[in-house]
């Protein structure tokens, strides 16, 4: 039986020079790396400047997207594919954010994650499954990957932000919808928020509203 795969990626600094006192893991989607997701950092710099930003690869080659990444197979987008997939990739992750809070000292309340499309379902699956609370969970345009057994298995509530675009032509807006009534019914604190005529992706006011919240969570 082969243990986690070791994950690694692009890294940020805290803009202080000093040592990290927060640590945001940033989860990217199918196909991408972690380098598209650490360009996030210069916008939320001035809100998180004690913030050791991580970016992570995920653990599979995704085909036919040349150095991209993907955390599982997208070859279905059935629930029973979502949830079987999620949590083959879980471990790798959770290991990684072991190692790192380890290495800087650090305790989950001193740890967020956000995640875009694959990587929010992700960071949805994985927060809320850990024994300790972390800091909160920022999730763009992405859905809960197995909302079924979270009732079940959720160990802890951190504070969550989805934000989706209502043009979304990959994940449609109803996911956001589905995630954030399935969250309230289990007592989540969950704040939503729909960019009108925005696509796939993450705009202006979704990376404000990222920065506030977690300013807030990890000042």
């Amino acid at each position: 039986m082969t243990g986690p795969t070791l994950l690694d990626g692009p890294t940020s600094g805290p803009a202080t020079g000093a040592a990290p006192r927060s640590l945001v893991i940033l989860l990217h989607g199918y196909g991408s790396n972690g380098a598209d997701l650490i360009g996030l950092v210069p916008y939320w710099r001035a809100a998180l400047p004690d913030t050791l930003f991580l970016a992570p690869n995920a653990p599979q080659d995704c085909p036919g997207a040349p150095g991209g990444r993907q955390w599982w197979p997208l070859t279905s987008l059935s629930p029973e594919a979502r949830a079987a997939g999620v949590r083959v990739a879980a471990p790798d992750l959770n290991a990684y954010i072991d190692s790192h809070l380890a290495a800087h000292g650090l305790r989950e309340d001193r740890l967020a994650l956000v995640g875009f499309s694959q990587g929010t379902m992700m960071a949805l699956h994985v927060g809320p499954r850990r024994a300790k609370p972390i800091a909160g969970i920022v999730g763009y345009s992405g859905m809960l990957a197995d909302p079924d057994a979270l009732a079940q298995e959720a160990a802890t509530k951190p504070p969550i932000l989805l934000v989706h675009g209502d043009a979304d032509e990959v994940l449609p807006v109803t996911a956001i919808h589905q995630a954030k009534t399935r969250l309230d019914a289990l007592g989540f604190e969950v704040a939503a928020h729909v960019s009108p005529s925005l696509g796939h992706s993450v705009d202006e006011t979704g990376l404000q509203l990222g920065a506030s919240f977690l300013g807030n969570r990890l000042a």
